[in-house]
């Protein structure tokens, strides 16, 4: 029996806070965040840009610089916890037992390094392969995530491939020394409809081949109905919704996250006049709402909303930061009428 296969979560996410400090202030970009990842299982983090997605995922891999700074929490990894171990031995996990594919390939990958030394980079350090094994390997690699003509590809620079072929190329050197876990964070920015569909088709096939446990980080809905077996909500640096995706699209129990379901346009009904929308705007980092941070664009919220909410949570673990589930609250409202109805 490995180590890994005691655990049941390869990732524990406990009461994490990352914040960046000016002169003036401390942003906390990520406030007492919490989730878990069972280990084969896809994970989405969903949210509006700025809800403290990408800040999450990179504090994971310790890869937060000045001015921000991981403050506290708990990043568990099969069992050992991140923040306790040495800037060397998070390089040695990074790359080998975590990998990350970032959002935007053209400006990850090295413009001045060919395809095959980028992914040869990872051989080297983690498995000390010589150059001919490296070599070897990278091809191998490239077929696995479908690039054509990978002996002749291997020797192009990032500027001669296409969006698609470069988003494949980061998926090959994320997965080279098959991680247990792959962080790919918003990995079809930018790309069409049709190489989007291929990219996450491609990512569901190698987590089924590899045993991989990923961790998908996107602002799209649609993408983590298709794609995930659970679903963090996140707004303004906190979870206020987590649970498996079924019962997330069934039953939406936070008014943000019936908002950003019900802004979401269906095939199969026809819709007069514009889509639902969330109405306000997201509160800058360093003003936020004392209470829950979600109130002033709640339109049930009351002045018990004034006060932060913790996280309710029920008998099948469906997680939501919201009052309206709490024994304090007093009388119904449509999106409780709604979760009961389901339930």
């Amino acid at each position: 029996m490995t180590v890994q296969s005691v655990y049941e979560n390869i990732l524990e996410i406990n009461n994490l806070q990352t914040s960046f400090f000016t002169e003036e202030v401390e942003v906390k970009a990520v406030d007492g965040v919490s989730f878990s990842l069972p280990k084969g299982k896809t994970l989405g983090i969903v949210g509006e840009s700025g809800s403290g997605k990408s800040i999450t995922s990179l504090s994971i891999l310790r890869l937060i610089d000045s001015p921000g700074k991981i403050v506290g929490g708990e990043i568990i990894f099969k069992g050992e916890n991140l923040l306790e171990k040495s800037n060397n031995e998070m390089r040695k996990i990074r790359g080998n037992e975590i990998s990350m594919i970032f959002q935007e390939p053209m400006t990850s990958l090295n413009p001045t390094y060919t395809i095959g030394q980028q992914i040869s980079e990872a051989y080297k350090i983690h498995e000390r392969l010589n150059k001919a094994e490296a070599r070897k390997k990278s091809i191998e690699m490239l077929k696995l995530v479908g690039i054509p003509s990978p002996e002749k590809r291997i020797n192009q620079y990032p500027h001669e491939l296409s969006g698609g072929m470069r988003q494949r190329v980061m998926i090959a050197i994320a997965l080279a020394c098959n991680p247990d876990l792959l962080i790919a964070d918003e990995p079809t920015t930018a790309l069409d409809v049709t190489i989007q569909a291929q990219i996450l088709e491609l990512i569901k096939d190698l987590q089924k081949r590899l045993n991989m446990s990923v961790l998908l980080i996107t602002h799209d809905l649609g993408v983590v109905a298709e794609t995930c077996d659970y679903v963090a909500v996140m707004y303004c640096g906190k979870v206020v919704e987590y649970a498996d995706v079924k019962t997330l699209f069934k039953e939406p129990k936070h008014p943000y996250t019936v908002g950003l379901i019900n802004s979401l346009p269906s095939h199969d009904e026809d819709i007069e006049g514009d889509l639902p929308i969330i109405k306000g705007t997201v509160p800058s980092p360093t003003e936020l709402p004392s209470g829950c941070r979600f109130a002033p664009r709640c339109p049930y919220a009351t002045e018990m909303c004034n006060s932060l909410p913790e996280l309710i949570v029920d008998e099948h673990n469906h997680q939501a930061r919201c009052w309206i589930y709490s024994d304090e609250w007093e009388g119904t409202t449509e999106v409780k009428r709604h979760a009961e109805r389901n339930s």
